[in-house]
């Protein structure tokens, strides 16, 4: 296994050429490595989605990146279409080159080793499958080129089919096009196993499979990186995902990394308003446009409130803030029934409500102004279509971001 460490790494290209990339032959040698045949392609069709320009009209693609993946850990990557995640991926497998910084594995600089030889695994979203070929074929493929004794190929594939479990074998004498999503990701994943890598990369390998699919292969993939201690880096859109797959989880925008830490030290302590509103099942509610009044009050188009008591002496007068609570934090009551509330309390008209039976809830859907937000609320609460009611949200669980830099303030 192997720690993987980024310092400073900066990816930026020209818009009009696409990145740096490498030449017609490493990109030969990165295809036999993997058995990738159309990744090159997708990669050039998938570079412009990112769209964060500097003043010189180049795209940044990565922003002066600093990230330690522990020796035997999990990290999963996840932020919006554009934000570097796939980028990420290809700078430590060596398919970019940066533009700045350094790529370590175990302290040495990667620079000038080839991806052939960087022990790597990758698997994809699209499987990557010869499909002329059986899965033992698939499997043997990275022996086959390297002339490897078919003795050792035969063994490595025998380990590999023990270590994947149970009917793996069975896919081995089959072509990819007879096998369902599941088990093509299965053998794709054997096909990384084989080599026995001290890495694994993986770029949303789990897209192309229905929800249960998904699921029973998300629990596979974790039973293998905990089993065998492997270094890996997922990048996923699906937060289930990144919270069962993944140690820590980094939240990535425009480039940057936004915050490193584990679900509930992100979700209960955002460094920013875009974390907060991405990051969360469901996300914290955000009310912008709130102005910070001399007397101590947040004014907005949904009301008056008071500043929750942990932020007075934290904002500053006529200064616009952003309101945060998690949906389970709030309540809700029909409208004259808070009492003595002197809390943060909204008024607002119930839209509709999502149930939740397994977790004996439901999310009633209400819109403030022109926001539409979601309280958790108890299942045998009546909360019909066009009723008014009060939000009432605790003042120690309020979070206050600042507009303009949309950095969270901090409490007292």
């Amino acid at each position: 296994m192997a720690e993987i460490r980024l310092e400073n790494v900066t990816v930026t290209f020209d818009p009009q050429r696409g990145p740096k990339f490498l030449s017609s032959k490493g990109v030969r040698n990165y295809m036999s490595e993997f058995a990738d045949q159309d990744f090159v392609s997708r990669v050039r069709e998938t570079e412009r989605e990112h769209d964060t320009l500097r003043g010189d009209g180049t795209v940044v693609a990565l922003d002066g990146i600093d990230l330690t993946v522990p020796d035997g850990k999990t990290i999963s990557v996840v932020g919006p279409s554009g934000c570097g995640k796939s980028t990420l991926l290809r700078v430590v497998a060596g398919l970019h080159e940066p533009d700045e910084g350094a790529i370590y594995f175990d302290g040495q600089d990667m620079a000038d080793i080839k991806p052939k030889d960087r022990g790597i695994g990758m698997v994809f979203q699209s499987y990557a499958l010869y499909p002329h070929m059986k899965g033992e074929g698939n499997l043997g493929f990275f022996f086959k080129v390297r002339n490897r004794p078919d003795e050792e190929m035969r063994e490595r594939i025998r380990i590999t089919s023990e270590i994947m479990g149970i009917g793996f074998e069975q896919l081995l004498s089959r072509k990819p096009g007879t096998l369902s999503g599941g088990q093509q990701q299965r053998v794709a994943i054997g096909r990384c196993i084989v080599r026995d890598p001290s890495i694994f990369l993986f770029d949303e390998p789990l897209s192309n499979l229905d929800a249960k699919l998904r699921a029973s292969t998300r629990v596979e993939i974790r039973r293998l990186l905990q089993r065998f201690a492997i270094t890996a880096i997922y990048v996923t859109h699906d937060q289930v995902e990144a919270i069962t797959l993944a140690d820590t989880i980094v939240v990535m925008k425009d480039g940057k990394i936004q915050q490193q830490g584990t679900y509930d030290e992100i979700t209960r302590a955002p460094n920013t308003a875009f974390v907060a509103s991405f990051l969360g099942m469901p996300p914290m509610n955000l009310l912008r446009d709130w102005v910070v009044t001399p007397e101590g009050t947040l004014q907005s188009a949904y009301g008056t409130i008071p500043v929750p008591s942990a932020y007075r002496g934290q904002v500053q007068p006529d200064q616009k803030v952003i309101l945060g609570f998690h949906a389970d934090d709030a309540s809700i009551v029909p409208q004259g029934d808070a009492g003595d509330w002197t809390g943060p309390k909204l008024d607002a008209e119930v839209l509709n409500t999502e149930p939740n039976f397994a977790r004996h809830y439901q999310i009633v859907n209400v819109q403030a102004a022109e926001l539409i937000f979601g309280v958790q609320a108890p299942m045998d609460l009546r909360a019909n279509t066009g009723w008014m009611v009060e939000v009432l949200i605790p003042e120690d669980t309020a979070y206050l971001f600042d507009q303009e830099s949309d950095q969270r303030i901090m409490p007292a």
